[in-house]
């Protein structure tokens, strides 16, 4: 589908600096608070935000029919499950129009625009969903290599089941939070390799995972499945996801029944949730899949994303070092696959549900996307630029992801999520 908020050679009233990640064809949507102001719903275009409970209450997204409360929302849960993703693509085209170099409509109402138009720098972003339920898959074939080389050996690296479906778990959905706020070492029991007994404490291998999340609209009633080829109509949109580890936590744990304390204490999301319609633009071929996958899962050879992605750890003093370079088009299972596979048993998904696509690893070193696999379980150590070293994440230490897709001169970015660890309580 073509789909005219995408045209290249829009161009918009709105300033938009070179290397933006929010050109018009972008237009994220999140939850903004602007200074002196409750929260509502914001979409962001350049260095700015615009206010849609401000364009609501003037008149000026009136033919889309949607209560004007949503607009007013704590999250944008209300206004997807208003809008569904015929509405959502119709409000974002509404948007492209008004902020279009040719539509003096918002631009001409100075009074609106200068209320509606907000710096970027006065107003908090908040968490954009309320996430009712969360699993985390395994999707990339590089990183399920890489760990099992270290647990097991390199013939047996990846587990029968692996390359015949998307392997995942239900993660915790409460400890999902935001860009900006910081989370506390996780305790627990580890079991230290020379070690008789387990020992309790603070996490001495907490790690990031570079990820991607997928938030879901209302999905069918329980016992229906969604199909490959209908998943592009219950998903709609992407966000930047470090699903936090503490890897030392994790071994001792996992066995039977996989994680739990090693990974509910927190996971960090992007303020901004960019459109699936957005990235249309960016879609290419996904990897061949051997053996052939059974009859549910397969589905048209252009299911991945080119979407670069990014970890940096900045320092206490404030120096960042770029650690790793990805790319989400490394992943194995798309999530096309990845929503087929969830709810192939009938499962039901809610407005808002995250899906978070595992570690993304691509075959380089350099492209690894933990520092599990970066430091090799710790055994080589991550310069940093301030001559410190890293075998896995320290108190003090802030992990930022980063991520875009760029095509045709035109850059759709994710901003960026980062989380500053803080002492064990």
């Amino acid at each position: 589908m073509t789909i005219a908020a995408n045209n290249p050679e829009l161009r918009s009233w709105v300033e938009v600096p070179a290397n933006s990640d929010f050109p018009i064809q972008n237009l994220p949507f999140g939850i903004i608070r602007p200074t002196g102001k409750t929260a509502r719903v914001g979409v962001a275009i350049g260095h700015y935000v615009l206010d849609l409970y401000v364009l609501a209450s003037h008149g000026l997204l009136r033919e889309l029919g949607f209560p004007k409360a949503c607009y007013g929302s704590r999250h944008l849960n209300a206004l997807m499950q208003a809008a569904g993703k015929s509405g959502m693509r119709a409000l974002r085209q509404r948007i492209s129009d008004l902020l279009n170099a040719d539509n003096d409509e918002l631009r001409g109402a100075e009074l609106v625009r200068n209320e509606a138009l907000i710096p970027s720098e006065h107003v908090d972003l908040l968490m954009p969903v309320r996430v009712r339920d969360y699993t985390d898959f395994y999707a990339s074939e590089q990183h399920a290599y890489n760990v099992g080389c270290m647990f097991r050996d390199p013939d047996n690296a990846l587990m029968p089941n692996w390359k015949h479906l998307p392997v995942g778990y239900h993660g915790r959905a409460s400890s999902i939070v935001v860009s900006g706020v910081p989370l506390h070492r996780p305790k627990g029991q580890r079991k230290p390799p020379d070690a008789d007994a387990p020992v309790f404490g603070p996490s001495t291998r907490l790690d990031f995972e570079l990820e991607m999340g997928f938030v879901t609209f209302a999905g069918k009633p329980l016992g229906e499945s969604i199909s490959v080829a209908e998943a592009d109509d219950y998903i709609f949109g992407l966000m930047l996801f470090n699903d936090w580890s503490a890897r030392d936590i994790q071994a001792w744990e996992y066995v039977p029944l996989g994680p739990f304390l090693g990974k509910n204490f927190g996971s960090s999301v992007s303020p901004w949730v960019v459109t699936l319609d957005a990235l249309e633009p960016f879609i290419v071929p996904g990897p061949e899949q051997e053996p052939e996958v059974l009859d549910y899962l397969r589905q048209d050879s252009n299911g991945h994303y080119d979407v670069a992605l990014e970890a940096w750890i900045e320092t206490p003093a404030g120096v960042e070092t770029r650690v790793t370079e990805s790319n989400l088009k490394h992943l194995y299972w798309s999530m096309r696959q990845q929503l087929a596979h969830h709810t192939v048993n009938g499962c039901n998904i809610n407005v808002a549900d995250m899906l978070a696509s595992g570690t993304i690893s691509g075959s380089e070193p350099h492209e690894y996307g933990s520092m599990l696999e970066l430091s090799w379980a710790g055994s080589k150590p991550v310069a940093l630029k301030d001559g410190s070293e890293r075998k896995f994440i320290e108190d003090g230490d802030t992990v930022i992801l980063r991520g875009h897709a760029e095509k045709a001169g035109v850059r759709v970015g994710f901003g960026e999520v980062r989380c500053q660890i803080q002492p064990a309580l």
